[in-house]
């Protein structure tokens, strides 16, 4: 059948010669002889066009007009009207209408609309699938993977990206954490607005509050002129807030207001200021934990985990070793460069404690140093070769920006379960330390067992 053509109007013979005309064109016509009724096949039926008379009894054309604007802003509509009545006409394209066309009409001009009408449907549509298409492939063009965990991050992202709700990204250091915020606020519709950011725990204490929230003139010494806090510099954007679990305590109030009101209030200054911002943070930090430990204001947390998506680390997604390999050769120009499947499988034996960061800088080394275009296991750091053991030593490569005691120890424990089998015994004995005290570390952390396992 061809493309769907709705016809509403009250005169059953001007139906019929409506109908017949376009059914001649090649169009599947739909008709009713009232705007109820038309409404109704219309929800029916999702036709791309509707040609609807401007004077009916009951609902009149421009109900029906609102009507479908209001629910399929996308769809046409050409309204009908009787020779001389312009302003009903004007009134008609204020609402949204495609165009009109006045009584008594002939079938070229009839068809002539219809056609341009239709074919500017077809490249709307067209133009939203090559903009859906060329989104999806930039936004996430640094984000790489195939495993279950991160296609779960994936679908995340595109279904909060185009709303307003403030993101909670968690992750351990090197997971990726940034750029599924730049991904989120490339697919919103804040993406031509600023994408600004801040590191909470890289910027001292006593000017975290200003790098905020800005500060007034006089505020503190050395304040001699006004200055704009990150908030307002993403004003229309969006504001990433980087490892926001450091965030002073202090501070926290302050910024539970602005995300509650949408205003800060700049150092010094008596006058707030109105936000326009989309809020995205992140964190490394289980934040339930400080909370209970008293660093991180309950409140605080709930707004800011209004939609809470997890980054698995790089050892629970191993399947994305290898496109991760060839993601990095090519982005360091070195796509001619092959990695050998003995290197593939020690790469994805290692356990990269600095995740996805630690294993970019592994194969921008191994790029550099590399003795020609096939990388070999001899060209492996000792640390991967030995599986993260050299002798007796533990090596561990730990991320420039810190590591928290707590989790090392969560995937000290883990690692152990997972080369036994998950037999706590076993695990315990390879540990050296007794089996109630594995069975008090998984507790403490929240390890269970995989069913598989059970």
């Amino acid at each position: 059948m061809g493309r769907k053509v709705l016809t509403i109007d009250d005169d059953i013979s001007f139906r019929r010669v409506v109908e017949y005309n376009l059914q001649e064109e090649g169009y599947e016509v739909l008709t009713a002889a009232t705007g109820e009724e038309g409404l109704r096949l219309f929800e029916e039926h999702r036709p791309e066009l509707v040609i609807t008379d401007m004077k009916m009894p009951g609902m009149d054309g421009l109900r029906v007009l609102k009507e479908i604007k209001e629910g399929s802003p996308e769809t046409l509509v050409i309204i009908i009207t009787a020779f001389g009545a312009v302003d009903s006409a004007v009134e008609a394209m204020k609402l949204g209408a495609y165009d009109y066309i006045t009584k008594p009409f002939n079938r070229d001009e009839l068809k002539l609309i219809v056609r341009k009408a239709l074919q500017l449907s077809s490249l709307s549509e067209e133009n939203r699938q090559l903009r859906t298409k060329l989104t999806e492939k930039i936004d996430f063009r640094n984000i790489v993977g195939i495993s279950r965990g991160m296609e779960k991050v994936f679908e995340m992202v595109r279904r909060v990206a185009d709303t307003e709700a403030t993101v909670l990204i968690s992750g351990e250091s090197g997971t990726g954490k940034e750029l599924v915020a730049r991904a989120i606020h490339a697919l919103s519709s804040r993406k031509n607005a600023p994408f600004i950011t801040i590191n909470c725990a890289a910027i001292p204490r006593d000017l975290l509050e200003s790098e905020l929230f800005g500060h007034v003139k006089g505020a503190f010494t050395g304040a001699i002129r006004d200055k704009r806090g990150k908030f307002q510099m993403a004003e229309g954007g969006t504001f990433f807030l980087d490892e926001v679990g450091e965030l002073p305590l202090e501070l926290q109030p302050k910024l539970l207001r602005a995300l509650q009101e949408r205003v800060v209030e700049p150092v010094g200054g008596d006058v707030p200021d109105n936000l326009d911002v989309r809020i995205v943070a992140a964190t490394n930090l289980d934040l339930e934990k400080a909370i209970a430990a008293g660093t991180f204001r309950e409140d605080l947390y709930y707004r800011l985990s209004v939609i809470p998506i997890h980054l698995p680390p790089l050892r629970g997604r191993k399947e994305d070793i290898p496109l991760l390999l060839r993601h990095f050769a090519l982005k360091h120009g070195c796509g001619n460069v092959t990695f050998v499947d003995n290197v593939v499988d020690a790469l994805a034996n290692y356990s990269w404690p600095g995740n996805v960061r630690e294993l970019e800088n592994t194969v921008e080394r191994l790029l550099i140093m590399r003795n020609d275009d096939a990388i070999s296991l001899d060209e492996l750091p000792e640390k991967i070769l030995a599986g993260g053991k050299v002798g007796n030593r533990l090596i561990i490569s730990l991320p420039d920006d810190g590591y928290s005691l707590e989790q090392l120890e969560r995937e000290i424990v883990l690692e152990a379960l997972e080369r036994n089998n998950w037999n706590q015994t076993s695990a315990a004995r390879f540990l050296r330390i007794p089996r109630h005290v594995i069975i008090y570390r998984m507790e403490k952390y929240g390890i269970m067992a995989p069913e598989r396992a059970r």
